[in-house]
């Protein structure tokens, strides 16, 4: 496949999909698009590559959005990172339970924050920020703010396009102890655009 990608745009694929993590049936879809595939790839390396937004933090916001959206590629690839953040598989699956174990004082604050930036932006007040504030720079607010609404567009496109899982996602997702029932049902088995 890297042979059809355009010349200028095969060291973001090459290098998304050798360091990003195992999400080489969505970088081949968005190489139809190689603007898309340089950009939004090409943004995600590099918020990876400054890494201002600690893993944990990013991990527990990407797996409540994508279990709000139902995105079962999302939630599949993103456990085991947020369980290797050291969340455990009980507390990754019950994430967007009000009284979810194991979620500390800010990891309820990224959670709720997720969850509000998802579906009532519009109805965000300040004293979430006040709160943020307390325990994240500016620049973690944006970048966290961001991350949010890329992973909401990640759930929709990925679940529009029926992008298939790839070889070992739920092996790696198992062997973290969580299990397939708590992917979401309407996407289980979908094949690739």
């Amino acid at each position: 496949m890297i042979e059809e990608v355009p010349q200028d745009v095969r060291p973001i694929y090459k290098q998304f999909a050798e360091e990003y993590g195992p999400f080489l049936n969505q970088v081949r879809i968005f190489a139809h698009r190689p603007v898309a595939l340089k950009h939004i790839m090409g943004l995600l390396l590099e918020l990876k590559k400054e890494q201002v937004l600690p893993v944990r933090y990013l991990e527990i916001a990407l797996v409540a959005v994508s279990k709000l959206n139902e995105c079962t590629y999302c939630v599949a690839h993103h456990t085991p990172r947020l369980v290797r953040e050291g969340l455990g598989p009980d507390t990754v699956a019950r994430i967007l339970d009000d009284d979810c174990p194991g979620l500390d004082e800010v990891d309820r604050l990224v959670r709720d924050y997720a969850v509000q930036v998802s579906e009532k932006p519009q109805y965000m007040r300040d004293a979430i920020f006040e709160d943020l504030k307390r325990h994240f720079s500016e620049e973690q607010i944006v970048e966290l703010t961001l991350r949010i609404a890329l992973c909401g567009f990640f759930n929709r496109f990925n679940d529009a396009l029926q992008i298939g899982m790839e070889d070992g996602v739920l092996e790696d997702m198992m062997a973290m102890g969580s299990s397939e029932s708590e992917l979401p049902e309407h996407a289980a088995g979908a094949s690739a655009a």
